[in-house]
Formats: C-alpha cells, sequence, structure tokens
C-alpha cells in the first residue's frame, strides 16, 4: 500500500486544487451575499492552499525514500503544480484581483491577465524544452531558479488571499502586494531565460 502513497498525495492535490480554484472563484459572490465573515471563507481557501502546496514538497520525497518513483508521478506530479498556480492567477484575473491602488479597471485588467500570460508562456515554453530533452536523453531536471520561482508563485498567491480576507484598503497592501508581483515576474522571466540557456548548451 505505501508504495501507492506518492500518487495518492499526487491525487489528492488534484482534488484540492479544484476545491481552491471553486473557493476563488465563488470569493467575491460569497462576500456580497453577507452569507459569513469574508475573512473566514478566505482563511479556510488558504489552509486548503497550503496543504496543496505540502503535498508537492511530500508526494516526490516520499517516493524517492520509497523507492517508487514512476512515470505516472514525473507527469502528473508537474501538471498538478502548474493546474494549481497557473489556475490559481487565472482565477484571480477573471475575479478581478489583485486590486493595487487607485488604478483604472483597464489597468488592472492588463496587469491580471498580463501576469498569466507570462507565467503560462514561461511554463508552456520549459515544460516543452523538457519534454524534447527528454526524448533525446538529456537530464533537464529542475534547477535552482525554477524552484525559488516556484516559491514565489506560490509566495503571491498566498498574499492575494491573504490581501483581499484581511487587509483589502491597506495602502501597505497594495505595496506589498505589488513588490511581490514584480520580484516574482522577474524571477519568472529570469528562469525561463536560464532554462534557454541550458537549452542552448545542451545542443551546442
Amino acid at each position: 500500500m505505501l508504495k501507492h502513497l506518492p500518487n495518492a498525495l499526487t491525487m489528492g492535490r488534484f482534488v484540492l486544487t479544484v476545491i481552491f480554484l471553486v473557493m476563488v472563484l465563488y470569493a467575491p459572490r460569497y462576500y456580497s451575499a453577507g452569507e459569513r465573515p469574508f475573512p473566514d471563507f478566505l482563511d479556510y481557501a488558504f489552509i486548503i492552499f497550503v496543504i496543496a502546496g505540502l503535498t508537492d514538497m511530500v508526494d516526490g520525497a516520499v517516493a524517492r525514500k520509497l523507492g517508487v518513483v514512476s512515470k505516472f508521478g514525473r507527469i502528473m506530479d508537474p501538471l498538478a503544480d502548474k493546474i494549481l498556480i497557473c489556475g490559481a492567477f487565472i482565477c484571480f484575473a477573471i475575479i478581478g484581483e489583485p486590486k493595487l491602488f487607485d488604478f483604472s479597471d483597464t489597468t488592472l485588467t492588463i496587469i491580471q491577465w498580463g501576469t498569466v500570460g507570462i507565467i503560462i508562456l514561461r511554463d508552456v515554453y520549459v515544460t516543452i524544452l523538457r519534454h524534447i530533452a527528454e526524448a533525446r536523453g538529456i537530464n533537464f531536471a529542475a534547477i535552482l531558479s525554477g524552484k525559488i520561482k516556484m516559491f514565489l508563485h506560490s509566495f503571491a498567491i498566498g498574499t492575494v488571499v491573504i490581501r483581499m480576507a484581511h487587509v483589502q484598503g491597506a495602502a501597505w497592501g497594495y505595496w506589498f502586494t505589488t513588490v511581490t508581483f514584480v520580484i516574482m515576474l522577474i524571477v519568472t522571466i529570469i528562469s525561463g531565460l536560464t532554462y534557454h540557456i541550458r537549452w542552448r548548451a545542451c545542443n551546442s
């Protein structure tokens, strides 16, 4: 039974991801209806997001510990990550978050969907490079910049959820979110360029 634990954790992350994304999409309507305190609802969403992130840290380690690294895990684990991260930013853009300062709706829309575009383009490009490399027998495992990028994406998602729940109109909340997003996007772009340079080096 233990040999199935890593894949079970991965599938559990898919379930938690769906629940989290639905809660993010439903949050504005839930709040406006006054059904229960807004912070409570988003705090629960945040907890679910954290648990999903922890399963990502655990399943790979458990698989290596038990010596049961599988093709299913190699494919589904990064897929679950991408759905969680990209899905979160898409949902934020759909509900118009994060709101920053007194920016116009048009400016905010450009920021929100521009963020989605950069993240998805980077992930699609790196995924394509990784699949081509593996098909050629080239080791193209994740490197430090990719891991830092993943951490910053998760941190940014948590920042938006907590800001929505607890500091909607605070100036420091706007600044903290803005700085977090700027750093995240810079690292995302650098990470993509790093993988591109690494790909060129492997094929030179």
